[in-house]
């Protein structure tokens, strides 16, 4: 079972706790997950029709996790919000899927075997299609210079799990520029 070692509320040393578990958090009252994660320098993002790019609810979009139990939680709340949502557990089968299908935006993890979630970012940027939808990674990938590679490699955003829904969900409807 896949598990994280966090700082609990209440606790004094780092405990271990399942994934599945501390994917999602919930926000301080303060807490703006912009400030924290983004927006970085990274593609401009095309706008088709009157400036927006497909409305929630029609907008389809591809999730990449190795862990299932990542890509089940992201999925159930992006179907929930009213987003249509594909998934895939490594790199080399969302490029197929990307390949085969049209999505509006991809959010991807970075560390996955045999193909990464930077590689991923590339290979997906070189296909015309792809060149300027939003892409957000999702990872436990934290340290300094993170951020600035996933730019680099194409993503638009990086958060750092765990993740606030309500944020996410804000974000990827300012990227996809639906109201």
């Amino acid at each position: 079972m896949n598990c994280v070692s966090m700082l609990a509320p209440g606790f004094d040393s780092l405990v271990p706790i399942h994934i599945s578990s501390v994917l999602f958090q919930q926000p301080a009252p303060s807490a703006n997950p912009r400030a924290l994660n983004g927006p970085l320098n990274a593609p401009r993002i095309a706008r088709s029709g009157k400036g927006k790019r497909r409305m929630r609810g029609r907008s389809r979009i591809l999730v990449v996790d190795d862990v299932a139990d990542v890509t089940e939680m992201i999925s159930l709340f992006l179907k929930h919000a009213g987003y249509q949502v594909t998934t895939a557990d490594s790199a080399q089968t969302a490029l197929r899927l990307a390949r085969a299908e049209a999505f509006d935006m991809v959010i991807s993890d970075i560390g996955m075997p045999q193909m990464n979630g930077y590689e991923l970012a590339g290979e997906l940027r070189a296909l015309h299609k792809y060149k300027d939808i939003p892409m957000i990674a999702v990872t436990g990938y934290s340290e300094y210079d993170d951020r600035g590679r996933a730019v680099r490699a194409g993503f638009n955003l990086h958060l750092t799990k765990p993740i606030d829904p309500a944020g996410l969900l804000k974000l990827i409807t300012e990227l996809l520029g639906s109201a």
